[in-house]
């Protein structure tokens, strides 16, 4: 009953005038950028961050969670018309939905697709809504010990998961373990890592990193390597409703995919990847049309979708309830969060109660709002994919240098948005995460001041990290995130060594 008492407050809240535009504004501009060729919700989100500076903390964060929502829409509309993913999670997406739209069926493809969106997208928050109280009575149960803990899973999750090596992820971390510490010391007062720079006293502004790391970077490699060949966009032929036969074949992909999704987006190893390929696996074994799979099966656009949005809504549920963030678009709402001096996690319900639940309340809006939005206005998403490539990544970098500026009309932000901007193409170049860094920028500084208390209570004593139960087995948890990839890729090559080094039978 509290719960419900808390979500009825919620909706209170997200149904003002005000509040309502925002979710719609923020559903349109996620969309619209998030269908841009090569853009994701990444660097959506961090490219909009700057806009939401001058608003109230509740109706920016329901603006970003429409932003969010909006940008993983558009996304799948990149993915099904021109093959284009905007990240790894949409690939599935790509190659079933590219092709309904190569036999004339965009339409049905981009229509099970919003509608599985929808489905899945109030499905999990319907399970956020259940599971966050449940979370946050556990949560509130941590001491400095235990959130010490979880910000080493954080650091090592983000580290591990979302790079190509291991080596990459902890190298990007401590670049923004470093990043974080720049400024004055807040427990002794001495400047750190200031190199003699008044303007880096008060440290780096994590939303001038944020862009300049996502936005900036990204566009600068995008521009650079990925626009050597001209896009073929796939034309929406006849109608774009589905028949009874594509109805009767996705609604169980969308539930299917729905409830596959949330539990694995909120686990600390999970993501967006694991249930849209686990889906789409399970659609082609279930499927009576196993042999359209490959040549534009709807139930591989319906279920991996499903999957998809339910999945971020995990991916929230372990920002908001733990503060942990499992996905880089989860690292960049982080960032939006600490733009306001907001923390996520157990206290943000206790100290902040109308500002969580008219967040999550907001969600079950902004699905609505993208249902009733996109479909209609599918015609104008198509003309958006023609925009010139040139063109539209100038834009990209004229609009995160005018909200670098504006955060506080500094010359010396903007010198500081093109050197990380810079330092962030050379990483994505040399596949480096950019993820870590932002959360270790933004979590390093919290898990410096737990580290210290909990040393303080301990009288120096660090096997109290070992001792407390809860803070023992998360960072069990988190060595078993560091051991078992590479055991696991070492049992692999013993399994299935190469044709080359195949022993010979004696």
């Amino acid at each position: 009953m509290d719960t419900m008492n808390a979500l009825l407050s919620g909706f209170a809240v997200a149904m003002t005038l005000q509040n309502l535009l925002l979710g719609l504004i923020g559903v349109t501009l996620g969309t619209l950028v998030g269908v841009l060729p090569g853009v994701g919700p990444a660097l959506t989100v961090a490219l909009l961050l700057p806009a939401t500076a001058s608003l109230d903390p509740t109706g920016a964060l329901i603006m970003f969670a429409g932003i969010y929502y909006g940008a993983m829409y558009g996304g799948s509309t990149t993915s099904i018309l021109l093959n284009t993913p905007g990240e790894s999670a949409t690939i599935v997406t790509a190659l079933e939905g590219n092709l309904m739209a190569k036999k004339g069926r965009a339409g049905p493809a981009l229509s099970t697709s919003a509608i599985g969106s929808f489905v899945a997208g109030t499905i999990s928050v319907i399970m956020l809504t259940a599971v966050a109280p449940l979370v946050v009575n556990l949560a509130l149960k941590f001491g400095p010990v235990e959130y010490f803990s979880v910000m080493v899973l954080a650091f090592i999750t983000v580290s591990t998961l979302l790079g190509s090596s291991m080596a990459r992820g902890l190298a990007s971390l401590f670049f923004g373990l470093w990043i974080g510490l720049i400024g004055i010391d807040g427990q002794t007062g001495q400047p750190r890592f200031t190199m003699g720079i008044p303007e880096l006293l008060d440290g780096i502004d994590v939303v001038v990193a944020a862009v300049g790391l996502f936005a900036v970077g990204e566009t600068l490699y995008l521009a650079t390597y990925l626009n050597k060949t001209a896009d073929v966009i796939e034309q929406v032929k006849g109608s774009i409703w589905m028949s009874k036969s594509d109805w009767a074949r996705s609604w169980k992909p969308w539930l299917r995919g729905s409830v596959l999704g949330f539990p694995i987006g909120a686990m600390p190893a999970g993501g967006a990847e694991i249930p849209t390929f686990l889906s789409y696996a399970i659609e082609k074994k279930l499927s009576k049309h196993p042999e359209e799979f490959g040549h534009g099966a709807i139930e591989g656009v319906a279920g991996p979708e499903a999957a998809n949005n339910a999945s971020s809504t995990g991916t929230l549920a372990m920002l908001l309830t733990i503060g942990l963030p499992t996905s880089a678009t989860a690292a960049i709402v982080l960032a939006a969060f600490q733009q306001y001096g907001l923390q996520p996690g157990p206290l943000l319900f206790e100290s902040q109660p109308q500002l969580v639940w008219g967040l999550i309340a907001s969600m079950y809006i902004g699905n609505v709002l993208l249902l009733v939005l996109n479909l209609p206005l599918v015609g104008l998403w198509i003309k958006l994919l023609s925009i010139p490539r040139p063109l539209l990544y100038g834009g990209i970098l004229i609009f995160a240098t005018l909200g670098a500026y504006g955060l506080r009309n500094s010359w010396f932000d903007l010198l500081l948005l093109y050197i990380i901007g810079l330092i962030g193409f050379v990483m994505r170049r040399y596949d480096i995460p950019v993820a870590p860094t932002i959360v270790g920028m933004i979590l390093g500084p919290v898990a410096e001041q737990q580290l210290r208390r909990s040393l303080s209570i301990s009288q120096g004593d660090p096997s109290v990290f070992f001792t407390h139960p809860i803070s023992a087995t998360v960072l069990g948890i988190t060595l078993l995130l560091l051991i078992a990839p590479p055991l696991w890729k070492r049992l692999s090559a013993r399994r299935h060594p190469p044709a080359g080094k195949a022993t010979a039978a004696p």
